[in-house]
């Protein structure tokens, strides 16, 4: 069948096959196969589904269909407090979903661990796009409930140099808080911190020994804007966790 590249994929090469979406496999295979089937036995309409492996050893998934946030410039609507409020509730259903499973191995649930409008699905409601389901679902891992969260709020707010109202970001980052009923508020700023430090740090590293995707990010000027976002988050870190509290 016919195959045409996915928009986006700046690490992966991702294609779409008809109605299936293939992308290499990896390491993480396994344990994304598992949750993917168990998010479709739940129920849970947010995730692709997990169809198995084809003859070139690629994942294949169902493709979703909507519209991906991977631009720049997105609609007023893919950012309106409407959708941060799906989102945020989005998650919290998957994470419920996943909390006792074995899956989350004593943890208290299954992390996606890279929450975007990047890796969002929007579809028309009412006339304006809502998030429906997230993709990518390649570094899910056990983790903590205010580890996607505040990835949530670095990503889907865009905190760093470009934001211009603080008080109205504060509010926002309230708004997916209490939307999603987070009860750790306390490590939520700290936790934005440790996965902008993290993430520039993994791609230095990365990129050091030899990674060629990392090293593109690299040369893309990723890590100097990440450090750049660090240091905004880290000045304004008190009005930011006096928001949430």
């Amino acid at each position: 069948m016919h195959e045409s590249s996915l928009p986006g994929g700046f690490v992966n090469a991702v294609v779409r096959v008809g109605d299936t979406v293939r992308r290499p496999a990896s390491t993480r295979t396994t344990f994304v196969g598992d949750l993917l089937r168990l998010l479709e036995a739940s129920g849970w309409s947010g995730a692709p589904r997990y169809l198995g492996m084809d003859d070139e050893g690629r994942e294949v998934l169902g493709h979703l269909d909507g519209h991906v946030a991977w631009e720049p410039q997105q609609p007023a609507s893919v950012s309106s407090d409407e959708s941060l409020v799906t989102v945020a509730r989005l998650v919290r259903e998957f994470h419920d979903l996943t909390a006792g499973s074995p899956l989350a191995g004593g943890r208290e649930v299954v992390c996606h661990n890279d929450l975007s409008p990047k890796n969002t699905v929007y579809q028309l409601s009412g006339g304006e796009l809502r998030p429906t389901a997230f993709i990518d679902w390649d570094l899910a891992a056990p983790g903590a409930r205010v580890h996607d969260i505040a990835h949530v709020c670095w990503q889907y707010l865009g905190l760093g140099p470009s934001v211009t109202d603080v008080a109205e970001v504060a509010r926002r980052m309230r708004l997916i808080v209490d939307s999603y009923e987070l009860t750790d508020r306390q490590r939520l700023v700290s936790t934005i911190l440790w996965w902008q430090d993290r993430c520039w740090r993994g791609i230095e590293s990365q990129a050091d020994a030899g990674d060629v995707a990392m090293a593109r990010l690299r040369d893309a000027g990723v890590v100097r804007q990440v450090q750049t976002a660090y240091q905004w988050v880290l000045d304004r870190r008190g009005v930011l966790e006096r928001s949430v509290q």
